[in-house]
């Protein structure tokens, strides 16, 4: 072959390889922007986020406000956790968008455990990128959370978490409900005044925060109206998960207490009253706001009949016009009158909203400057103003079991 022929094959065969890299590398640039781009709408979301129930993909962070949701779905408290997401899907139906933008719902489940709970925030936090939180039920569970909020600088409103110790020395946290100290006295007063009662027995939860809690201010007002350091009795004690209080029981009845105050879990309360009864135990039964649930009768059964507590909300005295609004909508929605917890957690959304509106940003640092500052805000649960620990001064609602149906009883103001 001759020197000229070679040469002109030599440049075809080089162009030929060029041309061919060229193409090669266009298809990959194509690729690689492909793969890069949202995932459209009804696609996979991104495995990291395949638990959060309200996450859709092809959204960015600019695109909507992001709001965090971690509650106890699964486990002891899973009842409750339930109703208040309820509430806060209820509210997030009809007001869905702020500042002109979708406010997008990311659901973590805490599993009623501490650990998840903290978890469960800084998943939110890192992962989801939101810009404020909602939860949760349950003290210790917000308490656990709470922490790692504070950490991160992220805002939380609390729907229904009554123990002080929320709040306390965590400037990011914000609960709309009203806390223990309240409570207790409320139920001490009910004891006192209604039931005429001078002796009490406390039964407590001592591996929960908010029966602990609840139990000690009880005491506290109880003894203080009595005048009596010696009006409670007794103080047994158990623990979450528990199915036996035989012992706890036998040793009260034979003191004969005038009521027994056992704020705790609806599953191990309801227990626990029903063994008092099969024990012929007679003396009224005094709780909280978690006896608030349709497990608690359904487990109780007749011997929680005549058993009163105190609770956030009532459908039969609504206090404000969102009161009215908020049960039409849950009627509507749910087919059945709204429990406390969630309307709690209706408000812990309109005000985590409405925060974010006053402070015209999704930057946490500004919700929660705007959160500071709530004041007369109209819930479905009542008027609602955060003093200067975040805590709610709100009125309670005591109610009765009766014919196996929550019944309102009375509504008790806030001390001036």
């Amino acid at each position: 072959m001759k020197v000229n022929s070679i040469k002109k094959l030599l440049i075809i065969t080089v162009v030929f390889l060029l041309v061919v890299s060229a193409l090669l590398a266009g298809c990959g640039s194509k690729q690689a922007s492909e793969s890069s781009k949202p995932a459209e709408s009804g696609q996979q979301a991104p495995d990291s986020s395949k638990s959060d129930s309200n996450q859709s993909s092809g959204e960015s962070s600019d695109d909507v406000i992001r709001v965090g949701v971690y509650e106890p779905m699964t486990g002891a408290s899973a009842a409750g956790g339930q109703m208040t997401v309820e509430g806060i899907n209820l509210a997030n139906e009809m007001f869905p968008e702020v500042l002109g933008k979708k406010i997008k719902l990311f659901l973590v489940d805490n599993k009623t455990d501490k650990t998840e709970a903290a978890n469960a925030v800084a998943r939110l936090i890192q992962q989801n990128k939101v810009s404020v939180i909602i939860g949760s039920y349950g003290s210790s569970l917000s308490m656990a959370g709470g922490q790692v909020a504070k950490d991160a600088k992220v805002p939380v409103v609390g729907c229904s978490p009554t123990n002080p110790l929320v709040t306390l020395n965590n400037d990011y946290y914000f609960r709309v409900c009203f806390i223990d100290p309240f409570q207790g006295k409320v139920m001490a007063k009910y004891a006192f005044n209604t039931l005429k009662a001078k002796k009490a027995a406390i039964i407590m939860d001592v591996s929960n925060d908010y029966s602990v809690g609840l139990s000690n201010f009880f005491k506290q007002a109880f003894v203080e109206l009595t005048g009596d350091k010696n009006a409670i009795v007794a103080e047994a004690k158990y623990k979450t998960g528990d199915q036996e209080f035989t012992a706890q029981l036998t040793s009260i009845k034979d003191l004969n207490p005038d009521v027994i105050f056992a704020p705790g879990n609806y599953g191990e309360s309801a227990l626990l009253i029903k063994q008092a009864r099969d024990l012929g135990i007679k003396a009224p039964f005094l709780g909280g706001d978690t006896y608030e649930a349709p497990e608690f009768i359904q487990i109780g059964g007749k011997a929680v009949e005549g058993v009163a507590f105190s609770t956030h909300y009532t459908a039969e005295a609504p206090v404000t016009e969102v009161s009215k609004q908020f049960l039409d909508a849950y009627k509507q929605k749910y087919g059945k009158d709204p429990t406390a917890f969630a309307a709690l957690g209706f408000d812990a959304y309109l005000v985590a909203r409405d925060a974010i509106e006053r402070a015209g940003s999704a930057e946490p640092q500004a919700i929660r400057d705007a959160l500071a500052k709530t004041q007369d805000f109209k819930g479905a649960t009542g008027i609602i103003t955060l003093d200067q620990n975040g805590d709610a001064n709100k009125s309670a609602v005591i109610k009765q079991i009766k014919d196996g149906k929550f019944v309102y009883v009375e509504t008790i103001q806030p001390d001036k």
